[in-house]
């Protein structure tokens, strides 16, 4: 599979402009994404504070490779996605505090565990240079009335 560029699906996730913190998929199927990014290197990324971007973050970059697969999946279908809401972060390990500091890309994993009308649920994990340095399970509640 040839590498999707942000021009080809950004339009179709809710955060665009400099929220919009994925560069590209790399590959994706019914049940998995894989995304690289560099934004987090990105002196004007929105989610620093005081000059830095936390590992924390890194949950919002888990979240949205959530919302480009969904988006992904709605569209192989000839539909659009309906808009979803984070409900809950959990079992989220973190193996650094800060993460502006790392040279490189982030190469970004979903799995969706399970998905439905009403709700989706995805495990994360996000890798530097090959090493696990955050990993997750998100749930998402989705709004099908307001697409």
């Amino acid at each position: 599979m040839k590498p999707l560029p942000k021009s080809d699906w950004a339009h179709l996730i809710p955060h665009q402009g400099g929220m919009c913190l994925l560069d590209c998929v790399i590959e994706w199927s019914d049940q998995r994404i894989h995304a690289r990014t560099d934004s987090h290197r990105s002196t004007d990324n929105p989610l620093r504070s005081d000059g830095i971007l936390r590992a924390v973050h890194l949950c919002e970059y888990g979240a949205q490779s959530m919302a480009v697969h969904g988006a992904l999946l709605a569209r192989a279908q000839g539909q659009r996605a309906a808009p979803g809401f984070l409900v809950s972060l959990r079992a989220v390990k973190l193996g650094l505090a800060r993460i502006d500091d790392l040279d490189g890309s982030l190469d970004v994993f979903g799995e969706r565990l399970l998905g439905g009308e009403s709700s989706w649920q995805y495990a994360f994990r996000i890798e530097h240079a090959g090493n696990e340095i955050a990993s997750g399970r998100a749930a998402v509640m989705l709004n099908p009335g307001s697409s």
